[in-house]
C-alpha cells in the first residue's frame, strides 16, 4: 500500500523474523525460541523508504514503532529559519519511533539518508513486550541507554572537539558502525550532512575534510565518503573504538 513521500508499506514481509538478514551477524545477540516467536508476531510488515524521504516528522504521533532492517537514516530538528541540527544517525538494528511510542509526539524528524527497509510494529503491544519478556525489556532499556551514550559522545565533540577532531570522530564512527553490520566502510554522505551534524559552515566543513583527505585517511566519492584508516581517523579525535558484541535489537 502507498504511503506517499517516498515511503511503501509492502504488502508482504520479505524478510520474515525467522530468516532475518541481522541475526547471523555477530554485532547481535540471539533471541530465545519465545522471544523470537514473540517478535514474529509483534511485526506486522514492513516499510520502505526512499533517499530523502521523511520516516517520521517532528510534532507527528505515531501508531508504529519500527527497526531498522537496511539502510540509514538520520535523526534532526530544525529551527524556525531552516536550519539543521543533525543529532544522530540510525542504521540497521536500531530502533525508530520509540520517543513517540513512549512520550508522546515526535520532537525530531527522521529522514533516510539512503534507501532503507524498516520493520514496522504496533506501538500499543509495547506494554505486552514489557509485561511478559523481560529480556526484550532490557533490549529496549538498552537500547535507549545506547543513544544516550552516543549522544553524550556527540555533545562533547560539539563542546570541545576541534573541527577535524569533530570531523574525525563523526567519520570514524559511522564508518565502524556500518562495518559492524557487514558493510563496506563507505558512507552515503553529503559534506552538507556532515556540516549540520558539526555545527560548522559549509566551508569550513570543506575545508576540513580536505584536511583529512590530505592524509589519506579518507576520500570522497559522488556516493559519500570513503573511510581509508578508521583508527587513523579516531587517533585524530582522541577516541578508544570499542567493538560491540551481542548488541540487542528488537
Amino acid at each position: 500500500m502507498e504511503r506517499g513521500n517516498g515511503t511503501r508499506s509492502t504488502g508482504t514481509v520479505r524478510y520474515p523474523c525467522t530468516k532475518c538478514p541481522l541475526r547471523p551477524l555477530t554485532t547481535f545477540r540471539e533471541f530465545t525460541p519465545d522471544e523470537l516467536t514473540f517478535v514474529s508476531r509483534f511485526k506486522r510488515g514492513e516499510l520502505t523508504v526512499d533517499r530523502g524521504a521523511t520516516v517520521l516528522a517532528e510534532g507527528s504521533s505515531s501508531a508504529h514503532i519500527y527497526t531498522v532492517l537496511k539502510g540509514i537514516g538520520f535523526r534532526y530538528k530544525l529551527l524556525e529559519d531552516g536550519r539543521r541540527q543533525i543529532l544522530n544517525f540510525v542504521m540497521p538494528g536500531d530502533l525508530v519511533g520509540l520517543q513517540s511510542g513512549l512520550i508522546g509526539d515526535m520532537q525530531h524528524s527522521v529522514e533516510a539518508l539512503a534507501p532503507m527497509l524498516l520493520c514496522v510494529f504496533e506501538r500499543e503491544r509495547l506494554s505486552e513486550l514489557y509485561r511478559n519478556h523481560s529480556g526484550l525489556a532490557f533490549d529496549i532499556t538498552w537500547i535507549a541507554a545506547r543513544e544516550e551514550q552516543m549522544l553524550d559522545e556527540n555533545l562533547l565533540s560539539l563542546g570541545r572537539r576541534t573541527a577535524i577532531e569533530r570531523a574525525a570522530y563523526l567519520l570514524a564512527v559511522l564508518a565502524k558502525r556500518i562495518e559492524e553490520r557487514g558493510g563496506a566502510p563507505l558512507i552515503p554522505i553529503t559534506q552538507q550532512h556532515v556540516a549540520d551534524t558539526l555545527g560548522l559552515s559549509l566551508v569550513h566543513t570543506n575545508r576540513t575534510l580536505r584536511a583529512l583527505s590530505q592524509r589519506q585517511l579518507i576520500q570522497w566519492r559522488e556516493g559519500g565518503c570513503a573511510v581509508n584508516d578508521i583508527g587513523g581517523l579516531a587517533r585524530v579525535a582522541g577516541w578508544e573504538p570499542v567493538k560491540e558484541k551481542n548488541r540487542p535489537f528488537v
